[in-house]
């Protein structure tokens, strides 16, 4: 059976989509999932989670109640899935932890969520042998829950202006930390208010007189047994937020804190006794921790959001009937219209995309810290500057996306009951957390000016990254794409048209930025050709994603789940080259009867993914409990579902709400008997 979800219960609209799949799901989900070992090891934790009561029983649903009860029952759940963690992963098993935690805790804001994702890997770059010992085991093995305190209150993605301190003491062999006034109160940090009782904490190094610039510090800031702040530390929590609502972002105060000359993680850094500093491998090694949250955000933060809208819209578009096609045959289901299928499809098509150069980039990532070990620090730049624009990119777009998705269900989208609502909300953050994006986007643009300065010697650089060689290149003057060439053809004509538009928007931003050095000091040049630089940057990161989405699907073995794969392909070439037309256009790239070839190959793709895209969503390989959408759950029972789901509201557990005589019901008698006078 090709798809593996069709159940004789189901609503029959969503049978008769997965009857006539056209591919085996399971397959198609195990190259999405990065191979048949991994989908396996999630579908056996998926398992023993629904095989076990007290887990199963365990609900993430956070539709109705205040902060404090959400943070309760997350505590509360994750008490309940640390007692069976160690029958079912190994936290070493990065992907299959994540996994099991979702299932079990919930998305939206966990203890320890923080600490997995950037504090440990930051402890695992950072530490010294020391260190590893004192700090990273105990970390790993919950024996303290900590927090990574960066942004301040004052400042954030401009880390060079933070102002919390870390002033080194020769006399006693200690760090003084302070954060010398209320803008530089740390602000922000999930698991800080409430939680944690270590914290890395970024702060200023200063040793004889001169500041060193950012470094990472572990320090304590709650007493082991009593779990009250300690001396010198003023710790809180933020207030409610537009989402993650179970978090306790935090904010912390630091008055005269000494701590060991330990505290500073020093693997790459260190500080003589008498305050002699000695610089590391790189001067961003510190970033680490930034850098793997971003590593993965395109994947399992973006890619995951935007499949999980998706699916919900995709499922609900199917059993949801409005109106007619054709006079007299019958209302249709929406999913039928060429609209929705416009709004929905390059929505599924970029989240593979993001799937697949997520794992690209994830995997990159773990060579840069691979080769940090031996002290090679050479891919840092590379990393960093492809992980900030991937970050902008796919947080945006997917932000973008989910609320086409819910845009897609009608009324019922805009329900928390829909599990839409709580989707958007966790996705837009990703668009200021670990940076801005307009700033992400500059942080590539300054290593794409590099590399335009590298490429006018004419000499390719050594060790010049794979994703920068189309700057090397000239290209040619004109688009070739045309429907008489075949589906691959079309997509490298694509794929050179965006490399085109990257080459020439990174050299117009060149040469505005030289224009404007000559009149201004390099900060105000900068900050007048930013419009420019970051549309650069964007198309630099649209090359990578493209050529990922290529690369990969011509490595899928399986020939029905790779031409399924490629019509995804082909939808999201085609959607990405319309996006950007206008630029195409601006130079004479493309001409207008290319954009209507492009557009005419765009709706044929639309046309081919309309029998799969059930079947296709379905491969995303979300559980009920992790969608928690009432609309697009697997069984496609989406209205007795919502009714059902409707009668848990605490407004129903009165038919008359207790207050309701003393206010209104009282005002209207009053109006009552004075309209009788």
């Amino acid at each position: 059976m090709p798809n593996r979800y069709i159940d004789p219960t189901d609503n029959p609209d969503l049978t008769a989509e997965r009857k006539g799949c056209q591919f085996d799901t399971n397959e198609f989900a195990a190259v999405l999932r990065g191979g048949h070992e991994k989908f396996a090891d999630r579908k056996r934790i998926e398992r023993f989670v629904e095989n076990t009561p007290e887990l199963k029983n365990l609900s993430t649903d956070t539709s109705y109640g205040a902060k404090i009860d959400w943070v309760e029952r997350a505590f509360k759940r994750h008490v309940v899935a640390k007692k069976y963690q160690d029958q079912v992963v190994q936290r070493s098993n990065r992907e299959g932890w994540e996994y099991y935690k979702a299932l079990t805790v919930g998305v939206n804001g966990a203890p320890g969520g923080l600490a997995d994702v950037i504090v440990i890997p930051l402890l695992e770059n950072c530490c010294d042998e020391e260190q590893r010992k004192l700090f990273l085991e105990p970390a790993r093995r919950y024996e303290h829950y900590s927090a990574y305190a960066q942004t301040e209150l004052g400042h954030g993605t401009n880390t060079k202006a933070l102002g919390t301190t870390a002033t080194f003491d020769p006399a006693t062999q200690t760090f003084v930390l302070n954060t010398p006034n209320l803008q530089s109160y740390k602000w922000w940090p999930g698991n800080l208010g409430k939680i944690a009782s270590w914290c890395v904490v970024m702060a200023s190094l200063i040793t004889n007189g001169k500041n060193h610039g950012m470094h990472p510090f572990y320090i304590q800031i709650r007493d082991e047994n009593t779990h009250l702040p300690l001396p010198g530390i003023t710790v809180g929590e933020t207030g409610t937020n537009f989402g993650a609502v179970a978090n306790d972002n935090g904010y912390l105060a630091l008055d005269n804190v000494r701590v060991p000359k330990t505290a500073m993680l020093a693997k790459h850094f260190q500080v003589k006794p008498d305050g002699t500093y000695v610089q590391g491998v790189h001067p961003r090694v510190a970033y680490v921790g930034m850098m793997f949250v971003r590593s993965v955000m395109t994947k399992e933060s973006m890619g995951e959001a935007l499949a999980s809208a998706a699916t919900i819209a995709t499922r609900y578009s199917c059993v949801r009937r409005q109106g007619e096609i054709e006079p007299g045959k019958g209302e249709v289901k929406i999913i039928e219209y060429r609209t929705q299928q416009y709004r929905l499809f390059p929505q599924i098509a970029r989240a593979i995309c993001f799937f697949l150069a997520g794992d690209r980039v994830t995997e990159l990532y773990f060579k840069m810290c691979e080769d940090l070990k031996n002290g090679d620090a050479s891919l840092m730049e590379d990393v960093h500057a492809l992980t900030s624009g991937l970050k902008a990119v796919s947080s945006y777009q997917a932000s973008q996306g989910v609320e086409q998705c819910r845009l897609a269900c009608g009324g019922h989208g805009y329900s928390n009951g829909s599990g839409i609502p709580l989707i958007y909300t966790l996705v837009v953050g990703g668009c200021t957390y670990e940076g801005d994006n307009l700033v992400m986007l500059l942080q590539l643009a300054r290593y794409l000016m590099k590399r335009a300065k590298e490429s006018l010697t004419g000499k390719k650089p050594k060790g010049l990254a794979k994703m920068a060689e189309h700057l090397f290149v000239r290209s040619r003057d004109h688009c070739s794409y045309s429907l008489n060439q075949s589906r691959q053809q079309r997509w490298y004509e694509i794929k050179a048209a965006f490399e085109h538009l990257s080459r020439r928007l990174t050299f117009k931003a060149f040469n505005i930025l030289n224009e404007e050095s000559k009149k201004n000091n390099h900060e105000v040049a900068w900050n007048n050709a930013s419009v420019s630089l970051s549309k650069a940057a964007k198309a630099f990161t649209r090359v990578y994603l493209a050529d990922s989405f290529i690369e990969s699907v011509a490595q899928i073995s399986d020939m029905n789940v790779r031409f399924v794969f490629e019509d995804c392909l082909d939808l999201y070439l085609n959607y990405e080259l319309l996006d950007c037309r206008a630029d195409l256009l601006e130079d004479n790239y493309v001409t207008s009867r290319v954009l209507e070839e492009v557009h005419e190959s765009l709706l044929e793709a639309l046309q081919r993914i309309r029998p799969n895209a059930v079947n296709i969503v379905d491969s995303f390989d979300f559980p009920d409990r992790l969608l928690n959408s009432q609309i697009g759950s697997r069984d496609g029972h989406a209205y007795e579902n919502l009714y059902k789901w409707a009668q848990q509201s605490p407004l129903n557990e009165h038919q008359v709400l207790p207050f309701h005589h003393e206010t209104i019901g009282k005002l209207m008698k009053e109006v009552k008997a004075v309209s009788k006078l």
